[in-house]
Parts: C-alpha cells; structure tokens; sequence
C-alpha cells in the first residue's frame, strides 16, 4: 500500500514537472516572438492578437474621418491618418461650421457641414473628400457617451485646461464648469472640456490661443494626444477588453473591428507627441444670414499634400536637392524600383538607378555620414530599417539596394 501511495506521488510530480516545464517553454516563444515584434508591451499584445514579424508589412497606412458626436449632433470632425509602418499620425480639424453648399452669398445653417452628418455618413464623407481632394472611405462616430466611459475606465486623464470655462444649455443638458490648470478630468468634465466653445458671458479662447472653433478644436485635438498617451500605458493594457468593449458599444463606422484591432499592437509603441496637428485652413464670414466658414482651397491643397500625401515642404525640397541617391535593384524588381525613384525625386532627392545582377540584401548604405533623421526619412520611403555605413565615394550620400528579400511596395 505504501509502494502504490509513492508511486502515485511520483506521478504526480512528474506531471506537475512537465505542467511546469510546458509553461516555462511556452513563456520563453512568447517572450522570443515578443521580442522580434519589439518587446515590450508592444511585442506581447502583438503576439497575443496572433501576430509575427511579418504582420505588419501587410497592414497598410491608414485615414479615415473621425466624428464626435453628441445628440446626433456633430462636435467632432477630423481627418486622421496612421502609418504603422512608418509610426507616423497626423489629425487635421474641419471647423463645423465650414460651407458646403455652391452660392455663398445664399448660405443658411443647412449648408454647415456639422448638418450632413444627420442626413447620411456618406454624405458628410464626400463633402470632406470634395474639400480635402483625398479619397477617404472609412469614418468612425464616437458618441460622446463613448468618451465618458473610456476616460472613466481609464482612470482619468490629466489634461491642462487652458481657461476657466463657464457654459449652460438646458436644451441640451449641457453644463460646462472648469477650472483653468493642470488635473485629473473624469469622463464627465472630458465630455465638457471637449464641447466648450464659449463662456455664458460670450468670453472664450484667446486669439493666441485660437479663438472660438479654432480653439476649441485645438483642445480637443490636444485632448486626443493626451487620451491616447494614458491610454497606452503599461496599468491599462489588461483592460483592452473593456475599452474594445465601450468602442463596440459606443462606435458607428464601416469599418471592420477586426481590422481596427490589428493596428493596436503598434499604436501602443507611437509616440503620441510626434502627432502632427493642423486645422482646415480658412475664414469665417457671414456672406447671408449665418456665419460659416470658408476653406482656402489653395491652402487647404498645400496642407492636404504635406500632411497626407507625404509631399515636402517648399524647404524640405530645396534641402533634399542637395543629396544624390544610387538605387540598385535586381531585374525583377525594376517596377518597384521605378516607384521608389519616383517617391524619391517626389521628395526632391537626385536619384540615379542601376541595374545589379546580385543583391541578396535590402538596405541602405550611409556613405558621407548623413544624420539619423535624414537616414531615417530615406529607410520611411523604402520601408526598410537595414542602414549601414559605407564608403565615401565622393559621389553619393546614399546607396539603396533592392535586394531579392525586398517585399514592401
């Protein structure tokens, strides 16, 4: 009796050391896949959403317009963009109160763009693109319900108020009551900081600041930044559930989930500060008998081809001339090589492409020691990260080499 108490003893144990050892083995691939997806919090969300090195060449760059909204009412609207790839974001703010219709001169309130949303998404869709020229076709509503728990779930966010704000509107069960200076905002003071526009007394935001929607959307794009900051700390990464939980309760869009999720992995890694922010560029004038606002167009084009379509500054052209580029690429790759010559001289870069017979590697070789940011715009184009120095050939800053593992185009 005795014999057989031992014997199962030993069995257990040994159980429990191969429980142990499945668990240790398991840790240790999912700590090495974390690794090569950039360890961290980043690395382990990534492999816990099924992900591995190679996911991220597959998830594209993606804009689509943001709508807050409040009654049915749009307080919100912003053209956002985000490159996984490249950790690059931009938001630009479209006042609410921009003119879509044809005749300024015969404006009313219908003609405000905050109006089209109640008609359709779609429509309000197409008068972003016919303002922006960009081809957008995915939005996301957020209701500001939505904002409330999320702020709520999270904890809070600390935001610097920039004025004292005193607003009530019984119509809309509205009533805004803050302290100007730094502090911890619940869901319900977010909702007000966001929605503030003037005071009871018809005071609001200084000119320096940017006065009436210009202010106001400065602070909520600001808001944004300082959500998503505190959002993607390392204390509230296991309540993910719970924020998708509130964003599927709370999110109109034509999206699918599925595919907003692959980008949460790598927006945990972005460096919220590095968000470039911009307004539609425009006036306000009351040409009949409301106020609206008028885009510049020639502005606005400018604006749109720098911060969306990755065009240089007229500055950042004239100092991109003075650098000469040698693209080698194998035959095969040649229509890529044609696009990337292309995206280069775009940037104002003097490109000159060979033809190689071997080239087993990607990267790009750093020949007269140009600096990290100037290297790091060049590998953004090509998306590629393998940078070596090299030579001085007293011709060339850069060599790009297409080799036969280039995939990205």
């Amino acid at each position: 009796m005795g014999r057989k108490k031992k014997s199962k003893k030993k069995i257990a144990l040994k159980i429990l050391l191969l429980i142990l050892l499945a668990l240790i083995i398991f840790a240790g691939i999912m700590t090495y896949k974390a690794v090569k997806l950039g360890g961290g919090i980043q690395g382990f969300v990534a492999v816990t959403m099924g992900h591995d090195e190679n996911t991220i060449k597959n998830i594209p760059k993606i804009t689509c317009l943001l709508v807050g909204k409040s009654q049915n009412l749009t307080d919100t609207i912003i053209v956002a963009s985000y490159n996984p790839q490249t950790q690059e974001a931009v938001m630009m703010s479209i006042p609410r109160d921009t003119f879509t219709g044809k005749d300024k001169s015969k404006a009313t309130a219908m003609n405000k763009i905050n109006v089209l949303y109640q008609q359709s998404p779609q429509k309000l869709l197409k008068a972003v693109n016919d303002i922006t020229g960009l081809d957008i076709k995915n939005y996301i509503t957020i209701d500001t319900k939505a904002l409330r728990e999320l702020v709520d779930a999270i904890g809070g966010v600390y935001f610097d108020v920039p004025i004292d704000m005193d607003y009530d509107d019984s119509s809309q069960e509205l009533y805004i009551h803050l302290k100007k200076g730094y502090q911890l905002l619940d869901g319900n003071k977010a909702e007000q900081l966001v929605r503030f526009r003037k005071n009871n007394n018809f005071t609001g935001y200084s000119a320096e600041y940017g006065s009436d929607d210009y202010g106001r959307m400065r602070t909520q794009r600001e808001f944004i930044i300082a959500a998503l900051k505190q959002t993607v700390q390392a204390k509230n990464i296991l309540k993910i559930g719970e924020i998708l939980d509130i964003a599927n309760r709370n999110v109109e869009t034509n999206m699918e989930i599925a595919k907003l999720k692959d980008y949460l992995p790598y927006i945990i890694n972005m460096n919220a500060d590095n968000i470039e922010t911009a307004a539609l560029p425009g006036i306000s004038e009351k040409p009949a008998e409301v106020w609206v606002f008028i885009h510049n167009k020639k502005q606005t084009q400018k604006l749109i081809g720098e911060l969306f379509l990755g065009l240089p500054t007229d500055e950042e052209k004239e100092e991109n001339s003075k650098i000469n580029i040698e693209l080698l690429y194998l035959e095969n790759k040649k229509e890529i090589a044609d696009k990337i010559e292309k995206d280069l001289e775009t940037q104002g870069y003097k490109v000159t492409k060979s033809k190689v017979e071997s080239a087993p590697k990607t990267m790009i070789i750093n020949r007269k020691k140009m600096t990290e940011d100037q290297t790091q715009k060049i590998s953004n184009i090509i998306l590629n990260n393998l940078v070596q120095n090299g030579e001085d050939n007293n011709e060339f800053n850069y060599t790009i080499i297409l080799g036969k593992d280039y995939t990205n185009n």
